[in-house]
């Protein structure tokens, strides 16, 4: 998708630092010679006064992509598909185990010959392209936080190595292009992210215990349960991929929330917040489920000015309504009722408590009022 930014190009400093801007690498061991970025397309400068920035999103129907569509696109103009583009983000790829699983052979061609379709476009216009890579790469992590510099522990013949393999090919691709060719590159690390729009039977874990806690289901908990993951909402997500392209940094950064949660504790929050009346079950884990993951933040907020806002606690209730909204499941009134002081205060409290119960019980099988 096209997404039209109107900008002013400063003609006398900004094309010489895009020039020069790939040369910034994030990393010491990147430190190898690397060629020029090439040229944009002389539309660009044919029209500098007037155009528009123009960025193509891959993956731009999906759930972060059409979050990130909704940013680009604040107070701006859609205009018709150009292919010649100035930035390129590149998210098209099954995120979720059970689409990844379905069709591995699909999942690992989008990584590697969509980036390189991507790639290829990008020296042509001289575009900048960012990847969004995973916390995958890492597999399942020797250390803990995970920093940039980790190379991973990942099994490469695994069932989940289409997407963590894949993933770990196409950012071999960014880098060699840009060595080589001198493309503009920047790559997203991205960690766990939840918000509206989440496929609702996607099989990852938030989706997962959210539409059951709305539908009334058991909250599944894969064992043990003390697997750890980190989350982070959406908004924030598509924040940090901007101030990376935006940036000078060619990364990979790790953009994700470091606030880690057991899968037990998970569930018990979605339970509070969401359907206190839920059980929560146990049942077998997927193979090569890694046991922790936690990002590393410290270059996001160094090189980037960022850091995630908004809470789990907080996100959680967001993602509900817009589950609820296209599940056509309305929220529930609970009424509360002091029984004592119906009954003048003569009631014992063994008694009260046993007609505040019969009472909510009644209210909970009849009421089913929107908010």
């Amino acid at each position: 998708m096209i997404v039209e930014i109107q900008i002013l190009i400063n003609w006398f400093g900004g094309s010489e630092k895009s020039r020069t801007m790939a040369k910034e690498m994030t990393n010491g061991d990147h430190s190898s010679s690397i060629k020029p970025p090439p040229m944009p397309s002389p539309l660009r400068f044919s029209k500098f006064f007037q155009s528009n920035m123009r960025i193509l999103v891959t993956g731009g129907a999906g759930f972060i992509g059409s979050h990130l569509v909704d940013k680009l696109m604040e107070n701006e103009k859609n205009e018709p598909l150009l292919v010649e583009v100035d930035q390129i983000y590149h998210l098209a790829c099954p995120a979720s185990p059970i689409f990844y699983k379905y069709n591995p052979v699909k999942t690992i061609k989008t990584n590697v010959i969509g980036t390189l379709n991507m790639l290829g476009l990008a020296k042509r216009v001289g575009a900048r392209i960012l990847l969004t890579s995973t916390s995958e790469v890492y597999g399942d992590p020797l250390i803990h936080p995970q920093t940039e510099s980790y190379w991973g522990n990942v099994n490469p013949i695994g069932v989940r190595s289409c997407y963590d393999e894949g993933k770990r090919v196409a950012e071999t691709l960014m880098f060699d292009y840009h060595r080589q060719y001198g493309i503009e590159i920047r790559i997203a690390r991205i960690f766990n992210t939840y918000g509206p729009r989440m496929n609702i039977d996607d099989g990852r874990v938030v989706s997962n215990f959210i539409a059951q806690a709305v539908r009334n289901e058991p909250l599944t908990v894969q064992a043990p349960g003390t697997q750890t993951r980190s989350f982070c909402y959406v908004s924030d997500m598509v924040d940090g991929l901007i101030r990376l392209m935006e940036g000078e940094n060619t990364g990979p950064i790790n953009i994700g929330n470091p606030g880690e949660f057991t899968m037990l504790e998970l569930a018990e929050t979605v339970k509070e917040l969401i359907n206190p009346d839920v059980e929560i079950t146990m049942v077998e884990n997927t193979p090569d489920d890694p046991r922790q993951r936690k990002p590393d933040i410290t270059k996001a907020k160094e090189l980037l000015g960022w850091e995630p806002k908004i809470k789990l606690r907080n996100g959680l209730p967001l993602m509900e309504d817009d589950f609820r909204l296209r599940l056509g499941v309305p929220r529930r009134k609970w009424v509360h009722v002091n029984c004592t002081r119906l009954s003048g205060g003569s009631m014992s409290t063994a008694a009260s408590k046993w007609l505040s119960l019969l009472f909510s019980l009644f209210c909970r099988a009849e009421a089913n009022l929107k908010p």
